[in-house]
């Protein structure tokens, strides 16, 4: 599902609220998520998961192609750990 389906399938199932306003709640949603992460925070939703950021120590890589080696920062990746409610789900 990519962001304009889910747009408009929150749409189709709340026609009191018009497709401008799902956006913006759709944008306030994930901008938040982002911030707290952007804060080394955590966001848990009970059921879904959580999400949080691992830390990824600098590394020595390299060009696959030309092959030159290249110096990787160190930096922070994303991180989702699905609830046990979600993992029950996918695995019946």
């Amino acid at each position: 599902m990519i962001r304009s389906e889910l747009v408009q399938l929150l749409v189709d199932e709340n026609p009191g609220l018009s497709v401008r306003e799902v956006e913006k709640i759709v944008s306030v949603f994930f901008d938040e998520i982002v911030g707290r992460l952007t804060e080394d925070g955590r966001v848990e939703l009970r059921g879904f998961g959580a999400f949080s950021t691992r830390a990824r120590d600098g590394r020595t890589g390299r060009n696959p192609r030309t092959g030159e080696t290249v110096e990787v920062e160190p930096k922070r990746v994303p991180y989702f750990k699905p609830g046990k409610e979600m993992r029950t789900r996918l695995n019946v």
